[in-house]
């Protein structure tokens, strides 16, 4: 079963999402999805088997230019999961398929993502799932100041 997720699932989100944000704190998780939910900045779905949650999907509308899109705005997927004893029994393509059918509602024509260049398991998802590879980018920093 999927679901979309409202405030009181707040913890529910937040402790499957530190299982794929690793360098957050649950605390900080927990007040980002209350915020995101409350303030209707995008949309999260849960899903379910046997009423134990196994995964989450976090999407929004992305206005700002897309690598490799040419409409506006742009449904995003900004995070999917699925614990590791649950996957590949098509969980998460039912949670894309349910952010996707929200993005169409919000006038989207394209659906985007990205995922980090080492993460194989998400890259094959995504390419598994009819994404198609639009860029790849490496990002740069320096510091400016020496005090």
């Amino acid at each position: 079963m999927i679901k979309q997720a409202s405030v009181d699932d707040v913890k529910i989100v937040a402790e499957l999402a530190i299982l794929l944000w690793e360098d957050n704190e649950i605390d900080d998780l927990e007040n980002e999805i209350k915020e995101y939910i409350a303030l209707n900045k995008g949309i999260i779905f849960i899903c379910f088997e046997d009423s134990m949650p196994v995964g989450f999907a976090q999407c929004n509308l992305r206005h700002d230019y897309v690598e490799g899109t040419e409409s506006s705005p742009v449904g995003y997927l900004e995070g999917i999961f699925i614990k590791k004893e649950y996957r590949n029994k098509g969980f998460a393509k039912k949670l894309l398929s349910q952010c996707e059918h929200w993005a169409k509602i919000q006038g989207c024509n394209e659906f985007a993502s990205d995922c980090e260049l080492n993460n194989t398991d998400s890259l094959n998802f995504h390419l598994q799932v009819g994404f198609e590879e639009a860029n790849r980018i490496i990002c740069f920093k320096k510091k400016i100041c020496t005090y």
